[in-house]
């Protein structure tokens, strides 16, 4: 059995469940990496405009990006910020500093590095270990101007402590593509700031392009085939604590 999540995310998938009842977990990952990558620099170009409401905004050449996690969807900002002309910078524990090197970001050694840049993205999974990760301790590192982008998950972020960052530094920024729980508190605490400073979609759309959407979908179905006539298991999140072959328990099941 197999059950295929059309997207990079997978925290929608109960992956103890699938593994007690020996199914395979698979996501999609790199298929909808341009639609969101698009949509972090159409959040950055908002904000350093000024949501073009006719004031004087700035340009993004020559300014630094920090990159939280090096896979798909990174290296397709990565690759969009250097047509901007900025430089990349980029911290992934999965991903030797040699790989990243070569995939031309500047690699740095620790999550607290990645917070001296202006701009800090997320591309990372929620997990145990990242989520409320990205805390007051870390945004309040961040130099003037400093702007977290998430199109990662909300819950990474520690959203108990952004409005306090945004209290105490009046130059932060947020652009999110998923609201915060308390985005009405942030909103009210803006006020006309807010799509400037604050940016977040109604809901979460990252991966919501016609063309991400066929190609996670085309996708999906390959590799359930795949899985069936071929045994093929490349994308497997939850591997069985036995040598056999999932699709070989599969298929005797």
């Amino acid at each position: 059995k197999i059950v295929v999540r059309a997207g990079a995310g997978f925290d929608n998938i109960d992956l103890p469940a699938c593994t007690e009842k020996r199914i395979v977990a698979q996501n999609t990952p790199g298929q909808n990496a341009n639609a969101v990558a698009e949509l972090v620099f159409g959040m950055m170009l908002t904000s350093a405009r000024n949501n073009y409401d006719g004031s004087s905004g700035f340009e993004l050449v020559n300014r630094e990006l920090a990159l939280y996690g090096f896979g798909a969807v990174a290296r397709a900002v990565h690759k969009l910020a250097q047509g901007f002309g900025m430089k990349t910078f980029a911290y992934d524990p999965f991903i030797p500093k040699e790989a990243i090197s070569a995939g031309g970001a500047t690699p740095v050694d620790s999550i607290p590095e990645l917070f001296t840049h202006q701009y800090v993205s997320l591309h990372v999974p929620l997990t145990d270990e990242t989520k409320e990760s990205i805390n007051k301790e870390l945004l309040m590192k961040m130099p003037k101007g400093g702007t977290l982008i998430n199109t990662a998950r909300h819950e990474v972020v520690h959203e108990g402590q952004i409005l306090e960052v945004f209290k105490e530094k009046p130059d932060f920024c947020y652009l999110s593509d998923v609201a915060p729980k308390n985005s009405e508190e942030i909103k009210a605490f803006l006020g006309d700031k807010y799509m400037k400073r604050a940016i977040f979609t109604t809901k979460k759309m990252g991966a919501q392009t016609l063309e991400a959407n066929n190609n996670a979908g085309v996708a999906a179905a390959n590799q359930i085939v795949d899985f069936f006539e071929k045994g093929v298991t490349k994308f497997q999140l939850n591997p069985f604590p036995s040598d056999e072959s999932p699709s070989k328990k599969a298929k005797t099941a």
